[in-house]
């Protein structure tokens, strides 16, 4: 959502006047790093946001359950839905994770926010034209950044009952039991999602995936990125590779495949947390080609 835009201050930094555009912040947050939180103040983050991926969710089915009578959907861009359900999702996060932690920023996609040097970074319904066709595969993300690395990664698909969970060190789960990476070395036998985005010429996307084909691997779109990577950490994917992606969609997801011992690239890099960026999230053994053949480069740190 581009077309409004409204002042915000910068928490912890003392940075006023800076803009945030609805669906997207318009600049980096631009402040020295805070002192890090310790392991019991992240602690309870981590269980905050636990908590709210199950009450999010709960206020997603109530809403999903109400697929063919009337609810309003808006048009934010071409196939870009916006329903009344994610903007009550995304209120109910903002206002728990602003009781819970004031001092913490926070962006989602439908409302903007609060830059911060730690930031809960937010989509409340990822797979909204799914959601809207009555199609049990869409998803609330919520991610905690610090110092510019995600440091807590939740998805939660409530339709399904699966909430994937990560915290970054301690490996990432589903339902509660470990997930690893898929343990695929061919590429002729890889599955690979590839996400659309209308920010990107359609030319440039099929020549991508054009290229995907041509080295063997299936390719698929489900119309949930954050899904997407989850389902990489998982193993049900082999790879997941959009040219452009929202912070919302993506932050989550990636901690999930890196702590489920995949590879990723640097997202944040430039100014990724308010414009987005391509994303690459992979096994190790098709992550370099996959790379290699849409130039997306990894993270080698």
């Amino acid at each position: 959502m581009a077309s409004e835009e409204y002042p915000v201050h910068f928490a912890e930094d003392g940075i006023e006047g800076a803009t945030v555009r609805t669906g997207c912040m318009s600049r980096a947050a631009a402040h020295p790093k805070a002192d890090r939180l310790s392991e019991a103040e992240m602690d309870r983050r981590a269980e905050v946001c636990r908590k709210l991926l199950v009450t999010a969710g709960q206020l997603a089915m109530e809403g999903y359950a109400r697929q063919g009578a009337v609810q309003p959907v808006a048009m934010k861009g071409p196939q870009d839905f916006l329903t009344e359900t994610d903007g009550k999702v995304e209120e109910h996060i903002r206002a728990t994770l602003a009781e819970a932690f004031p001092q913490d920023g926070f962006l989602g996609e439908e409302g903007g926010g609060i830059g911060s040097a730690r930031m809960w970074v937010v989509d409340p319904i990822d797979g909204t034209a799914n959601f809207m066709r009555g199609i049990p595969h869409f998803c609330i993300s919520i991610a905690f950044v610090e110092d510019g690395r995600s440091e807590i990664g939740g998805i939660a698909n409530p339709a399904i009952g699966e909430t994937y969970f990560a915290r970054r060190g301690q490996g990432a789960t589903r339902n509660g039991a470990p997930i690893r990476v898929s343990p695929t070395q061919a590429f002729d036998r890889a599955f690979v999602e590839f996400g659309w985005s209308p920010r990107i010429p359609n030319r440039d996307y099929l020549d991508k995936v054009s290229l995907v084909w041509a080295l063997g691997a299936n390719v698929r779109r489900s119309g949930s990125g954050a899904l997407g990577l989850a389902y990489v950490a998982d193993g049900r994917s082999d790879a997941y590779a959009e040219l452009h992606i929202n912070s919302w969609d993506c932050l989550a997801g990636l901690l999930l495949v890196e702590e489920a011992g995949g590879r990723v690239n640097r997202f944040l890099d430039g100014d990724g947390m308010a414009k987005g960026n391509p994303v690459l999230a992979a096994a190790p053994g098709v992550a370099a080609t996959l790379s290699q053949v849409i130039g997306v480069p990894l993270d080698d740190g």
